[in-house]
């Protein structure tokens, strides 16, 4: 294969396939073009098996963007090969291997919402007042001890006397046995999960580590401790790891990232040979110089100065504005002056330190009448009617996801009010049901009995789902969904401008899922699910909308664009007030960081602005100029404007075009459940998975079931249902 395209540097990074290498690859410096290469020659030119290489990377669009461009080097040969995000790797392990840890292969992943709904459960079954013990702040405590590789048992030990980490450590206890109970995990579980498979079972983790002899991890300088352990983990026996990576992009340390992963590689990696990519591609000389000298102020840096063979460029212009709104209104008269000089909408970016500064931004580009697109706002996966389909998808899946039921059990309303939802949760842990195990049955439980009914006609319903998936396609089991349950018919009767947005998200997420089951080689249900539960937000960027980009600084990250304009460049709104306060230079050293990944994302002109004063929670706030600003060369700015605005009158409003997405009207002949053959009958012994064994005492139908009463001894006299609770025939 030719490596003349390349660079000296970028080819040296390349052949150097054997051992521990680490790639400092600077903004722009073309890190990608050399993964996909190091890929290439691996596969073409050392005779190395596709399936013996890991490529991680820290987003699906990345991971997309490397697997097209091997296979367009190389052709299908590269097929074989894992390239994907850590969470979506842990994820095709533990389907494999999960098991081994006393869960189900086919267990679903719980995403925010879904962990805070079986957190409220912890508190009430604890007894905790969720005002003293406030919710965000117990998950962010599990959450961040997860991503350190700490479980419930060593929180607890690590508690001590300390009456507030005791407290959590309950409620972290029972998180984690209610999960198991619904055969289900967290996010942070997928990695925290297969690191412990890796230590417990070394025998699963040499089949990993020999399959994998050749690994490649992106972006290393955003890892947490349990990323980089199990990386540590898969690379110990052959050590052919090569990480890139920028310590001068690590930005990402409120969500747990280490910078001392990349900066300590070489005491980690004794052997690791370090090779520099410092010649930009991206950016004017204008701009990186500037970039240069704002994070040349940083210490705790592997020294290294980008460079670039790219034109001088426009000077940089710093414009300092009254207030928001004229920072705004300033913004919008730019872009116009730009599109009007021939640049395209979807190449400016409007760049930001918090999602609270997009509003003034989003208010002045309607009245200029300019379209936009906001990232980072209320996201699709997380709009109510989308994640209330998404319930309806997985309980149908597993009818165990207690959660998935509890969200859809009176949505859209079906009279089944809260107490009658808090007396099944009371029932299901006193009984050790699952919550859908107690709807079957409530016309058996005297305190269920006024709603019996209801219960037991949503449960039929979803049986009548499950029992339509094998005949049917996804679109029209989403289709079916919402025609049977009154969902659509309920937001059409409502008839508002609210109730129309929601429709014409329902349409997309059926979009979405019809271009699931074309693209998927072997589509179903769980493998929805699963994709579903893995996109990330700037996943959905895409370059082809003619619309300016709203996003935070952090979201901006790994994209690049030919104009850029950095906003609210104040102290204490960036850097950020708590990075001021804090005292420690380290905190500092992170909004520099942010800064710096800010202005690399430019490739030709770059705006910065600042207001002298700013509404902050209802108060006028004065901030001076931020220090980022002050470290960039008087030399490298153009002309500096003051800017005296006067109110513009309203302009029509900018309104995105809506686009009608038809859905088919299917009509299906709803099955009538049928029974199954049980493998056992009275006095017989049988298994199940919470209780253990026991002996059949009594069998009776129950519609598409069978209701089962068995004595498991010790844990009591537990009425079952054979199907839903996968009884089986003990072993003699």
């Amino acid at each position: 294969m030719k490596l003349s395209a390349l660079n000296d540097m970028q080819q040296k990074a390349v052949l150097q396939t054997e051992g521990p290498v680490l790639i400092l690859a600077g903004a722009g410096s073309g890190k990608t073009r050399v993964l996909t290469h190091r890929i290439a020659y691996l596969i073409e030119e050392k005779g190395i098996r596709p399936q013996q290489i890991l490529a991680i990377t820290f987003t699906n669009k990345a991971a997309q963007e490397m697997k097209e461009r091997v296979e367009a080097q190389i052709g299908v040969l590269c097929r074989d090969m894992w390239v994907s995000t850590f969470h979506s790797t842990c994820v095709r392990i533990l389907r494999m291997n999960i098991d081994k840890l006393g869960y189900d292969r086919s267990f679903v992943i719980y995403d925010m919402d879904d962990q805070k709904r079986l957190l409220k459960e912890c508190y009430k079954q604890l007894n905790i007042d969720d005002k003293a013990w406030p919710l965000a702040s117990t998950h962010n405590e599990i959450s961040s001890s997860k991503d350190e590789l700490i479980s419930p048992e060593e929180y607890e030990k690590q508690a001590g006397a300390d009456f507030r980490r005791q407290k959590i450590a309950q409620v972290y206890h029972l998180y984690q046995k209610k999960l198991q109970g619904n055969n289900a995990l967290d996010f942070d579980d997928l990695i925290f999960k297969t690191v412990q498979l890796f230590t417990l079972h070394p025998d699963v983790l040499e089949y990993y580590q020999d399959r994998f002899q050749y690994i490649m991890v992106d972006e290393y300088q955003d890892t947490n401790t349990s990323q980089y352990q199990l990386i540590r983990l898969l690379a110990s026996k052959y050590k052919n790891l090569c990480v890139v990576g920028d310590d001068d992009q690590s930005i990402y340390k409120f969500r747990g990232a280490n910078i001392h992963n990349i900066l300590d590689f070489e005491k980690d990696f004794p052997k690791a040979l370090v090779i520099k990519l410092e010649q930009n591609y991206r950016c004017s000389k204008s701009i990186l110089d500037a970039a240069n000298q704002v994070i040349s102020n940083n210490r705790g840096r592997k020294a290294k100065t980008l460079w670039t063979d790219n034109p001088e460029g426009t000077p940089i212009q710093k414009i300092e504005t009254q207030n928001e709104y004229e920072e705004a209104e300033y913004v919008a008269k730019q872009i116009i002056e730009e599109i009007e000089e021939g640049r395209e909408y979807k190449h400016i970016a409007l760049l930001y330190r918090t999602n609270a500064q997009s509003r003034v931004l989003e208010e002045k580009l309607i009245r200029a009448n300019i379209p936009y697109r906001l990232y980072g706002g209320v996201r699709f996966y997380e709009r109510k009617e989308i994640k209330d389909l998404i319930a309806y998808l997985r309980t149908i899946a597993n009818p165990s996801d207690d959660i998935a039921v509890q969200r859809i059990i009176n949505v859209p309303k079906r009279g089944i009010g809260n107490t009658t939802v808090d007396r099944i949760i009371e029932f299901a842990h006193t009984e050790a049901y699952d919550f859908f195990d107690v709807l079957l049955a409530a016309d058996e439980i005297p305190v269920l009995q006024r709603a019996a009914s209801k219960l037991k006609a949503f449960a039929n319903m979803m049986i009548s789902f499950q029992h339509q998936v094998p005949h049917i396609k996804l679109v029209e089991l989403v289709e079916q969904i919402l025609k049977d349950t009154g969902y659509l018919q309920e937001l059409e009767r409502e008839n508002t401008d609210e109730s129309e947005g929601r429709i014409e998200n329902i349409k997309e997420f059926i979009s979405k899922v019809a271009d699931y089951e074309q693209s998927a080689d072997e589509p179903s249900l769980s493998g929805l699910l699963e994709e579903i539960s893995l996109v990330a937000d700037i996943d959905n960027y895409n370059e082809e909308n003619n619309a300016v980009s709203l996003m935070t600084l952090h979201s901006a990250k790994g994209l690049e664009f030919p104009c850029v304009f950095i906003t609210g460049l104040e102290e204490g709104l960036f850097p950020s007030y708590m990075s001021i306060a804090s005292g420690d230079e380290q905190d500092i050293e992170e909004e520099r960081r942010l800064c710096y990944v800010g202005i690399t994302r430019a490739e030709q002109q770059i705006y910065f602005t600042h207001a002298r004063s700013r509404m902050v929670r209802g108060n006028t706030q004065y901030n001076r100029m931020s220090r980022f600003l002050e470290e960039i060369p008087v030399y490298l700015y153009g002309e500096t404007e003051e800017k005296e605005f006067r109110p513009t009158s309203n302009t029509p409003i900018f309104q995105q075009n809506k686009v009608n997405i038809p859905t088919r009207k299917v009509k299906i002949d709803m099955p009538t459940p049928t029974h199954f053959q049980l493998t056992f009958e009275e006095g017989d012994q049988v298994k199940h998975k919470k209780f253990g064994q026991g002996v059949v005492l009594e069998i009776r139908p129950a519609g598409a079931d069978y209701e089962v009463t068995v004595d498991f001894g010790e844990k009591g006299i537990k009425k079952l249902m054979a199907h839903l609770s996968k009884l089986q025939k003990a072993d003699h």
